[in-house]
């Protein structure tokens, strides 16, 4: 005990938030001593509340019974419904998946810029003005996109044969300049 005293005194002087009447290591020992007090009295008080009895009916009969289990499973039969989600409509087999950045292939209607990331001198430069303009017919639409200099000609023509021009599909075009996914 006279180690604890010691400490508390210690503690509390070298403190500068403590008031000056509060170094006294007796002040110290009766406060902690209160809270503790405080915290077991409010840990009783909620515990007995939780055993309380309900402002229901005394008598308990078998009709009352019946009505509780009743309302308990009719709350439960709705919670359970709502648990259920509905069935999205989104489209979750898209058929041309693959090109949308996951295979060698790149749709050049669907995938996002950051599909370009694997070919060295198509991002970001070239691979922007591929996603911001089209939809395209075919791959050889992609030298008429305004702006396009003469070394981006090149580079897209280097990796020609790895592009498609499948149908835009509403899904993925949105996503096409901004996916959200960030560094």
């Amino acid at each position: 005990k006279q180690w604890d005293l010691l400490l508390l005194t210690t503690a509390a002087k070298s403190s500068p938030s403590y008031p000056t009447f509060c170094h006294s290591p007796t002040i110290l020992l009766l406060n902690n001593i209160v809270k503790m007090k405080l915290a077991i009295v409010a840990a009783l008080v909620s515990s007995a509340a939780a055993f309380a009895p309900n402002a229901q009916p005394s008598a308990q009969t078998a009709l009352n019974a019946e009505a509780d289990r009743r309302s308990f499973l009719g709350a439960a039969a709705a919670f359970g419904a709502a648990a259920i989600p509905a069935a999205a409509n989104a489209k979750i087999d898209y058929e041309n998946v693959g090109y949308l950045g996951g295979s060698s292939i790149i749709d050049i209607n669907n995938a996002n810029v950051r599909a370009y990331l694997r070919l060295p001198g198509m991002y970001p430069n070239a691979a922007g003005k591929i996603v911001t303009h089209g939809p395209y017919k075919q791959v050889s639409d992609l030298y008429n996109i305004p702006g396009l200099t003469s070394g981006e000609k090149e580079v897209i023509k280097k990796y020609e044969s790895r592009f498609t021009a499948k149908e835009a599909a509403p899904e993925y075009v949105i996503d096409r300049i901004n996916n959200g996914l960030y560094r």
